[in-house]
């Protein structure tokens, strides 16, 4: 990001309590936020229920969540210059608890959709300003712990929220979740009041690209509504042409904006590296696959295979907290081993294990799901200290700020576009399964019609005849059509999060040879 320079860290020693404390503000902080964009998963179905909406529109609740994240982490350095460190982390704790209210009272599904994502974007206030914090309080030989226990809060955020979800929609209701990470927004807000140190605003802070963040922000809404929306509206209709229109108009004068000298948003120099632009294409791409894979599996273990919230919800949960633990191993690994290789094998084996569940139904054993799990968390504790590190590696130290921020950003985008087109994907893929099943289902079909026969004498048996018996039995044959149509669907979406976890394995091939040697 060429506008908004970060402060300079502040001045001064901090004592091992000191440095505690705040790292614990901070960290507590971060690990809500990912905490609730996680825990949303499981209440997918129960959303669908209640508002009677589809897959391609309850996903906003992740997807929306994550776009206006990533636009966040667009002004997060701007306002820490402009109204002071703290302001801006008590600030951003006010707004993402008072959207969690927004959510619980919620009385459509637009205004909870409202709600998540006024939550994602000040998230992403946040979150650079915690790194800042990480940096001002352990000093430089230490910062490596620092980032190690950031990507470890990552992991364990992910794995325990739908976890903790599920146990408090089976227990009580699903709008409740939104009011379980208020205890920890309240417990980070008391620590950064007493133990945050302090960047005091500048007296003339950096001008910012307003215009720039005006069209990001619009291209972000048009296109998240669009995907939310267009299986509904239908994909050719005039509203979802429009729409369409407005997103590559968005895009066409950002790029034109981004262009123009002086202040911008983007470095688009950044580019010209063939290097980090192919590491920036691994970044938004396994984004994109890792954060399908976290929205998949409590929604297919709750519809798929019946479990419970609290079973579905815990899924994720053996997975990364392994992850969690081997991250520190693997990070010291990124720097030792080539980069590329670490990033081959990491792709591999996470693509790999997601295509092992391509066949997974309702018969598939819990354990061989949490198995292939572990798996694919494994691969991505290998992936992610080398992809955020090896597109820096080519450049030039005056702009590795800019590219870091740019990383960044591509990581969230690209896992906001994956849960996005993941369910849609997902819905149009369990329609056409219907579709196909339905259209089978004749009396000149032997066993549609020995299923029939067989069920109409087992509610006969009942004492329920006549057309009360023909309504049932035609009612569990459309029930049995639409279990089948949902687990195709899901066979489908796993061989879709693998390929699309294949995909970086094209621009690993134009990444610098200098991601061979250590940083």
């Amino acid at each position: 990001m060429t506008s908004p320079a970060a402060p300079q860290a502040v001045a001064g020693t901090f004592s091992p309590l000191e440095t505690w404390l705040a790292t614990a503000a901070g960290l507590t902080a971060f690990f809500t936020s990912l905490f609730t964009a996680s825990m949303v998963n499981v209440a997918v179905p129960s959303v669908i229920g209640s508002f009677g909406v589809g897959q391609s529109q309850a996903q906003l609740l992740m997807s929306g969540f994550f776009a206006m994240n990533s636009t966040g982490l667009l002004a997060s350095s701007w306002m820490v210059a402009r109204f002071g460190q703290r302001e801006v982390f008590h600030g951003s704790l006010l707004i993402f608890g008072s959207a969690a209210l927004l959510c619980f009272a919620a009385p459509s599904f637009e205004f909870l959709v409202l709600g998540r994502g006024v939550q994602g974007l000040a998230a992403g206030f946040l979150q650079p300003l915690i790194m800042l914090v990480l940096v001002q309080v352990f000093p430089p030989e230490k910062r490596g712990l620092a980032m190690g226990m950031f990507a470890m809060g990552v992991m364990v955020a992910v794995g325990i929220g739908p976890a903790v979800g599920g146990v408090i929609i089976e227990a009580y209701q699903w709008q409740l979740i939104f009011l379980a990470p208020l205890p920890f927004t309240i417990l980070a807000a008391t620590l950064g009041f007493l133990f945050l140190p302090g960047a005091p605003r500048q007296s003339s802070p950096p001008r910012f690209d307003w215009l720039g963040f005006a069209l990001i922000n619009t291209l972000v809404f048009c296109w998240f509504t669009l995907l939310g929306n267009g299986q509904r509206w239908g994909w050719s209709s005039d509203i979802a042409l429009g729409f369409a229109a407005a997103v590559v108009a968005a895009g066409a004068v950002f790029y034109w904006s981004q262009r123009k000298p002086g202040v911008t948003l983007t470095d688009l120099s950044l580019f010209q590296n063939k290097s980090y632009a192919a590491g920036l294409g691994i970044i938004f791409f396994y984004g994109f696959g890792t954060l399908a894979t976290v929205y998949a599996f409590p929604i297919f273990g709750q519809l798929v295979q019946s479990f419970t919230p609290t079973k579905a919800g815990t899924l994720l949960l053996p997975a990364s907290l392994v992850a969690a633990a081997v991250m520190p191993f693997t990070g010291r690994a990124s720097d030792v081993i080539s980069h590329r290789a670490l990033l081959f094998v990491g792709l591999v084996i996470s693509s790999v294990s997601v295509f092992g569940l391509a066949d997974a139904d309702s018969n598939t054993h819990y354990w061989y799901i949490a198995a292939m799990l572990l798996i694919t968390r494994i691969g991505s504790a290998i992936v992610t200290p080398a992809m955020m590190t090896a597109p820096l590696l080519g450049l030039p130290a005056d702009q590795m700020q800019r590219g870091a921020g740019l990383t960044n950003f591509a990581v969230i985008f690209g896992s906001a576009n994956g849960a996005a087109l993941y369910s849609v994907f997902l819905e149009q893929r369990i329609q056409h399964h219907a579709s196909f099943l339905a259209a089978t289902q004749t009396f000149a079909n032997d066993t549609t019609r020995e299923l029939l026969q067989g069920a109409g004498m087992l509610i006969s048996q009942a004492g329920v005849s006549g057309l009360v018996r023909d309504g049932v039995t035609m009612w569990h044959l459309k029930e049995m059509i639409v279990a089948q149509a949902t687990a195709l669907g899901f066979q489908d979406g796993f061989v879709f999060i693998g390929i699309s976890m294949m995909i970086p394995l094209i621009p690993l091939i134009f990444l610098s040879q200098k991601a061979e040697t250590k940083p």
